[in-house]
């Protein structure tokens, strides 16, 4: 598989214990001939955790991506009128952000940027990553899935008896999603049986 040249809006959002998983598709992206444009929510940039420090993580993706972060909705707003992406990828996706694309909601950089991008009609892939996937969230899943040009990384129940609400993405199956999204299809199977 080879993506060369394929200008990937790759965004993070919150899901903080997902980032080592996330990163590591950013180099494989890259690996495959991707140009990754790093954009990243105002949580995902500014909240150190247990699992790193924010600056670290900012660093990393900058670093792999060979460009700086988009940080700003107004830096994320001209990404579809200036026809700067092919597709647009969320990687980790939380529920929050799910929620608000599911109901076009524009408050901060990633929702921004993907709003920005779909105005040209190209493929989102999101690789959710959710402790409340099969309760609250799920309904916001549905109305992604039944929306032209959402695409989703295969899902699977990371602990179905300690967290039987939790989907999260399996990774290592970005990069085919994104190019089965470039062609208009979706990547299958979604669900995954462990």
């Amino acid at each position: 598989m080879r993506l060369d040249g394929i200008r990937i809006g790759f965004a993070v959002t919150g899901s903080f214990c997902t980032f080592a998983q996330a990163f590591s598709q950013a180099e494989y992206l890259t690996s495959l001939g991707a140009q990754l444009i790093p954009i990243v929510s105002e949580h995902a940039a500014t909240i150190s955790t247990r699992f790193g420090k924010a600056e670290e993580h900012l660093r990393r993706l900058e670093q792999i991506c060979g460009r700086p972060a988009i940080l700003h909705i107004e830096d994320a707003e001209p990404l579809g009128p200036k026809d700067l992406t092919d597709v647009m990828a969320v990687v980790p996706c939380t529920s929050n952000t799910a929620a608000k694309l599911a109901l076009s909601i524009t408050d901060g950089v990633v929702p921004m940027a993907v709003k920005s991008h779909l105005r040209g009609g190209k493929p989102v892939v999101l690789a959710l990553a959710s402790n409340d996937a099969l309760a609250g969230t799920l309904k916001n899943i549905g109305l992604l899935a039944n929306s032209r040009h959402y695409y989703f990384v295969p899902l699977r129940q990371d602990n179905a008896f300690a967290k039987p609400n939790s989907l999260v993405a399996d990774f290592s199956r970005t990069a085919e999603t994104i190019q089965n999204a470039l062609d208009g299809r979706q990547f299958q199977p979604v669900i995954q049986i462990p």
